[in-house]
């Protein structure tokens, strides 16, 4: 599986940096690349993009 960014995202940048995978990229609003993504299963705590998320627009995909 991988994340998703809805269409919620206000390109704030958050998520952007901490991606371990790079997996996210920018556009009218951010777009994660699925074949990058693994839901950060080797870090403490999950997803890193889904906890920095103000808005919480991050799902799984």
């Amino acid at each position: 599986m991988a994340m998703k960014i809805t269409d919620e995202c206000t390109a704030c940048g958050l998520c952007l940096p901490e991606c371990p995978n790079e997996a996210i990229s920018e556009g009218d609003i951010y777009v994660i690349e699925a074949d990058k993504c693994d839901e950060c299963v080797n870090v403490d705590g999950g997803s890193r993009c889904v906890a920095i998320c103000p808005i919480e627009c991050i799902i799984k995909a």
